[in-house]
């Protein structure tokens, strides 16, 4: 299945789009396009190309923070065949403006969610002085400064286009289909002859307005952190309830104003510790965004995450940026995406914008952890049966048979052997238990409107066996955290997105659809154009109309993939 068509290395792509509106790089070193070397490349003697292949061979520099770059020598090599093993970031003895504006690039990384150190941040302002002092520089010292320079580089491009991690280190199942790209030539031959370095790099960065937007949220997270006042509201032992007295409501108008969720012209009374109307509504926007039940009560958990720091925020917005990273650029159909601690589908358009949403239940944190993972949806069933897992079966099903011999039979399920041939829908006998036992049978619940699937399940084959379905337990939706399911997604609204999933299948209308879900009978079919389904894992979502919302890391993920976020560079000694 071919999702990516972005092609890494050709120049000027369908995605120039995409600069539009990006976040400015602040402190990037702008250089007017007129005063700019198109191709420089700084000539050798031989002893200084031997320096530069022994370096390159050597997968090492000293110079540089993480001085192992062996992971990298061939794009590394490619960058220096591409002219010739001429240097590309210096001409005259002096660093031309790309590699001036480069580096303003690589010291703001902290504007992408990523870590300037990890890119020499703070060394290139001894190196440029170096370069740029009147005595000149060796030709030693030009060659340092350009394998650090290259392999800073193309570690910067490569960790904005595809992420610091590998996805499959953290998830075995989510493997998107990403094109493969070569960072060296590409380097070599869009950002070293770039009249702009920052729209040569913009279209290697993630195309969604999602990205684009979880960008601006950084940015304003940020500033929040380095204003962020230190003092935390007290705890409480019993939930405050709207019109009782909380000691602390003039620090609580100031922290719910710091943070968005109270309009700054509300002011309390003078000495008034009363939980007011206008507080409680402030504490309900509050709630919303961060994944509670927004019931204006002000109880111990709302205000732990009321005391949460802003650093503890932008660590949820960086793994955030890092996760947009891991998304092919394009797909041959529009995707589905489910995040699982959002506890939210959204179908997505051909602007990359979502087109229809609604309320998930996923699998228990505990337990059955919902897999993250991509594949394609291939066929729907209507009215299906629901084979029960062998965890299942032995876990819960079985023990309720031995409890109760006639339980299958009032619960409409059936055994049945392995090819479907049916063994009993009523009173389960000794011999039949044992066979279950022994898993030489199997259990299923047939078709209707009390089956667990619903009247309608979503396949996209995977290993974990996980789909999505209709549910006749629709009061699990109105809960603020839905985590509740053997590991499969229920689906709020099962006919909008029937209607979606089958919208380019000929015939199939919206009253066709609906007569599907009262046929009583199964059937699958099969969709005219098979659909990408994402599974996905984002605790920090920025919204269309600029509010950001973030979730509790329900499975732990955020706190596995931080470490290895942090770790990403740190072996490279």
């Amino acid at each position: 299945m071919s999702k990516c068509v972005l092609v890494f290395l050709a120049i000027g792509l369908g995605f120039a789009s995409c600069s539009d509106g990006s976040v400015s790089t602040s402190g990037a070193r702008e250089v007017p396009v007129a005063s700019r070397t198109v191709g420089a490349m700084e000539s050798q003697s031989a002893a200084g190309e031997q320096q530069l292949r022994a370096i390159v061979g050597s997968g090492r520099l000293a110079d540089l923070q993480w001085p192992n770059f062996s992971d990298l020598a061939a794009p590394v090599r490619e960058f220096y065949e591409q002219g010739g093993h001429k240097l590309g970031w210096s001409q005259g003895g002096k660093p031309t403006p790309q590699a001036v504006e480069l580096i303003g690039i690589l010291e703001d990384a902290d504007q992408k969610g990523l870590d300037g150190m990890d890119y020499d941040g703070a060394r290139w302002p001894d190196r440029l002085k170096s370069l740029q002092a009147a005595a000149g520089s060796t030709e030693s010292s030009l060659v340092n400064f350009d394998v650090a320079l290259t392999v800073s580089a193309i570690r910067y491009v490569s960790d904005l286009h595809l992420g610091k991690v590998d996805p499959k280190v953290l998830h075995k199942d989510f493997d998107p289909e990403r094109q493969k790209h070569n960072p060296g030539v590409f380097l070599w031959q869009n950002v070293v002859p770039a009249p702009s370095v920052k729209a040569a790099l913009a279209p290697i960065e993630s195309p969604y307005p999602g990205y684009q937007r979880t960008l601006v949220a950084l940015q304003k997270y940020l500033k929040l952190a380095k204003e962020e006042e230190p003092n935390p509201l007290p705890q409480v032992k019993k939930a405050i309830a709207p019109g009782q007295d909380y000691e602390e409501t003039g620090y609580l108008v100031r922290r719910l104003q710091f943070l968005g969720d109270l309009a700054g012209s509300v002011r309390l009374p003078e000495g008034s510790q009363t939980y007011s109307r206008e507080l409680v509504e402030g504490v309900k926007h509050f709630q919303t965004r961060h994944g509670l039940e927004p019931d204006g009560k002000l109880g111990m958990q709302t205000i732990t995450e009321l005391n949460r720091p802003m650093s503890d925020r932008l660590q949820q917005i960086r793994l955030m940026l890092e996760r947009w990273r891991w998304a092919p650029h394009d797909f041959t159909e529009q995707p589905i995406v489910v995040n699982i601690p959002e506890f939210l589908l959204r179908a997505y358009g051909a602007q990359r914008e979502p087109t229809l949403y609604m309320r998930v239940v996923v699998g228990r944190a505990m337990r059955t952890q919902t897999p993250v993972l991509e594949e394609d949806m291939k066929y729907l069933v209507f009215w299906p049966y629901w084979n029960v897992p062998p965890s299942i079966l032995r876990g819960e099903i079985v023990p309720k048979i031995t409890n109760d011999p006639e339980y299958l039979q009032r619960n409409n399920y059936e055994v049945v052997t392995y090819s479907g041939k049916l063994v009993t829908d009523g009173v389960v006998s000794e011999d039949v238990l044992a066979q279950l036992r022994a898993g030489k049978l199997m259990v299923r619940q047939k078709p209707g409107p009390k089956n667990a699937l619903g009247l309608v399940k979503f396949i996209f084959p995977n290993d974990q066996n996980v789909y999505l379905h209709s549910t006749p337990s629709q009061s699990l939706f109105s809960r603020g955290r839905r985590d509740f399911s053997h590991g499969c997604i229920r689906v709020e609204d099962p006919k909008a997105l029937a209607e979606w999933v089958l919208r380019n299948n000929p015939g199939w209308t919206s009253d066709r659809i609906e007569a599907a879900f009262h046929a009583q009978k199964e059937q699958q079919v099969n969709l005219a154009r098979t659909i990408p389904v994402l599974i996905v894992y984002g605790t920090a979502i920025a919204k269309e109309d600029g509010q950001v919302f973030f979730f509790d890391d329900i499975y732990g993920n955020d706190k596995a993939l931080a470490k290895l976020f942090a770790q990403a560079y740190t072996s490279r000694n």
